[in-house]
């Protein structure tokens, strides 16, 4: 299965190391900041392995961005325009989550993205990753189960939730087809 769908985990990978070198900090600072080993952050940037999501939502969270924006450093600045077919999309090679990235621009507050869970995945982000950004999820297909904050939420087609103060965050699709919904961030 390929991972990446076009040349992200490429950028990804230089973009890592882009960051990492922009502030000084070697492969432990980022392993110590984001949680994440420095065995696996070195075959990240040396392109031997694709990142999951958990996995960029934590090293984006250690360079103080979202998973988009970290997604936007690696593709290069956004356009005011979002043409469907420049919108990058990314596969988490764990659980087979498909995200295109639909805007983001640096000067602008909010993000969007679509976002497809297949049958029986979950995606679980750490507290840190909502700690700079308010979010809402709007379901368009399927059936989305959301724990968070000690909460259980069951959302389908049109339902919309707004998240609280950060906490940890499962995203699960606990039913036998896939899942669409949107994700709408706000910096904060």
């Amino acid at each position: 299965m390929t991972t990446i769908i076009d040349d992200t985990g490429a950028r990804i990978a230089r973009r890592l190391r882009l960051e990492r070198d922009a502030r000084g900090w070697s492969l432990a600072d980022l392993a110590e900041r984001s949680t994440v080993s420095k065995a696996t952050i070195s075959k990240i940037e040396r392109e031997e392995m694709s990142p999951t999501a958990v996995i960029l939502v934590r090293l984006a969270g250690a360079f103080d961005l979202t998973l988009a924006g970290l997604l936007l450093r690696a593709e290069g600045e956004g356009e005011r325009l979002s043409r469907a077919v420049d919108q990058p999309v990314w596969r988490d090679p764990d659980t087979g989550y498909l995200r295109k990235q639909v805007f983001i621009r640096p000067d602008h507050p909010l993000e969007l993205a679509q976002i497809e869970l297949p049958a029986g995945q979950r995606v679980v982000l750490p507290a840190s990753s909502y700690a700079h950004i308010r979010q809402v999820i709007w379901v368009r297909a399927g059936e989305l189960v959301i724990l968070e904050g000690g909460e259980r939420h069951v959302l389908g087609p049109g339902d919309c939730l707004g998240f609280g103060p950060p906490s940890e965050v499962t995203l699960a699709n606990e039913t036998s087809t896939s899942c669409t919904y949107v994700v709408v961030l706000a910096r904060s």
